[in-house]
């Protein structure tokens, strides 16, 4: 029999842990609350496999933050770790756990809190398990994301569903899963200072009002490429796609049917990315850059070097060093030297892989497939395409980091995504081979649980 069980707890940082994300060396500590954070799990079981999905209102988590949950969770319940999914929904007004160099340092004990309280969440969720049924669907919402990295790219604008119905009270709803894909960064730009879930908390809220007593979860898919529309950067209009998200929601799970013996699988695997060595000029030039300007106190032409690849807007980072352009350059210059420090201490016998999980969960004809990237739009495209199942989840962020995942556009263009992201992650770069072996790798954990 099909059972399922969900739980949340609250991962709201103490005072004195900083945000993650935004700009460099900015020690973003966090002023107010706009919402709170949360860990919710997921417990569902056929019988004979049982899997966990955890989402986490964090910007990013680590492999050792993964581990260590997985440990706890796996002690409490006997679920093998292979069967537990941990994502984040990459709000840039959260903490991460594991970080990236120069954009918000990470709290130990904050980082030990949120994994007990992940871990928690799940235990609970076990030991609630009832009698379920399933249902999924899949809508396509266009008009409300744009691909941040070239004019008129792709976008994979699918919202995935799953609705967990209770069987013991017939019409009543026990949890729900969203999953889009769109940088969840509108409420950073207006209020920086805040914690808050952005748009996956906005969903998540309006989705448990239109199915009052359920919880429902946000799973970020490939957004990093993609960029919520910067029209409803405001106070007035940033609920604006999330309300979208939510009308089709409720639409979709209200006329979705339930799978009466829903099957139950989990698989997981390590990939080995290939990757290319920085060159030594690569990493000398930008010490010698850093060097120079710090010496000099030069701040001339930084848009067009030093910056270039180190943010998407470079006028925005020197707002977010209160319009001190010095300071922004300065802050620049300080990454760089610490960057190439940290990477010339192994540069030369470092192996050109980068060894990284790939899990896939079934729920029915529902699969949800993860990988630790910030995964990008193409990639996601021709994965649905060549998948051939019914309904597909991307979770993204997830059970690691390791920053961008670019297509081969983005690692010619050596930008943001293709340059400066393996840096702050202290990694070589992608190649254009990268993201078809990340892609051929998630297709084969899926038919693992295909069939």
């Amino acid at each position: 029999m099909f059972q399922a069980g969900v739980a949340r707890r609250e991962i709201t940082p103490f005072w004195g842990v900083e945000l993650t994300g935004w700009g460099y060396y900015i020690e973003r500590r966090w002023r107010q609350i706009a919402d709170p954070l949360f860990a919710t799990a997921l417990v569902m079981t056929d019988g004979e496999q049982t899997v966990v999905l955890i989402t986490l209102d964090l910007m990013l988590i680590d492999e050792a933050f993964t581990r260590r949950t997985r440990e706890l969770i796996t002690g409490a319940t006997g679920i093998p770790g292979s069967a537990i999914m941990l994502t984040c929904s990459h709000s840039h007004n959260a903490p991460a756990a594991g970080g990236l160099r120069g954009v918000g340092e990470c709290h130990p004990l904050y980082e030990h809190l949120a994994s007990q309280q992940a871990a928690t969440a799940a235990i609970l969720a076990w030991k609630s398990l009832e009698p379920a049924r399933v249902a999924h669907a899949q809508v396509d919402v266009p008009g409300i994301s744009f691909n941040r990295t070239r004019p008129a790219g792709v976008v994979d604008s699918q919202l995935t569903l799953l609705r967990i119905n209770r069987v013991t009270q017939p019409g009543h709803t026990l949890a729900m899963v969203a999953n889009y894909g769109a940088h969840p960064t509108l409420t950073t730009q207006w209020q920086p200072w805040s914690v808050s879930r952005d748009i996956p908390g906005v969903v998540c809220d309006g989705i448990e009002a239109a199915f009052p007593g359920s919880t429902a979860l946000y799973v970020q898919g490939a957004c990093g490429d993609a960029n919520f529309l910067r029209e409803y950067i405001s106070p007035d209009r940033y609920r604006e796609p999330a309300e979208k998200l939510i009308a089709e929601a409720c639409d979709a799970l209200r006329a979705a049917h339930d799978c009466e013996q829903p099957t139950v699988a989990a698989a997981q695997a390590t990939v080995e990315l290939p990757t290319r060595r920085w060159t030594r000029e690569e990493i000398e030039a930008d010490r010698r850059e850093a060097e120079r300007r710090m010496a000099d106190d030069d701040i001339r032409g930084w848009r067009e070097t030093i910056g270039r690849s180190m943010t998407n807007r470079p006028d925005d980072m020197v707002r977010r060093h209160d319009g001190d352009e010095r300071k922004a350059v300065r802050a620049m210059c300080r990454f760089h030297l610490e960057w190439t420090e940290l990477m010339l201490q192994d540069w030369e016998t470092r192996p050109e892989v980068l060894p990284t999980e790939v899990q896939a969960l079934r729920v029915g004809e529902l699969y949800l497939v993860a990988n630790s990237s910030e995964f990008f739009s193409p990639f996601a495209i021709e994965i649905r395409q060549r998948a051939e199942v019914p309904a597909l989840m991307f979770a993204c962020y997830a059970n690691g980091r390791i920053g961008y995942l670019p297509d081969a556009h983005d690692i010619v263009a050596k930008s943001y995504a293709g340059y400066q992201s393996p840096k702050y992650c202290n990694q070589f770069p992608f190649t254009a081979d990268s993201g078809p072996v990340m892609c051929n790798a998630m297709l084969s954990v899926i038919q693992r649980v295909k069939s």
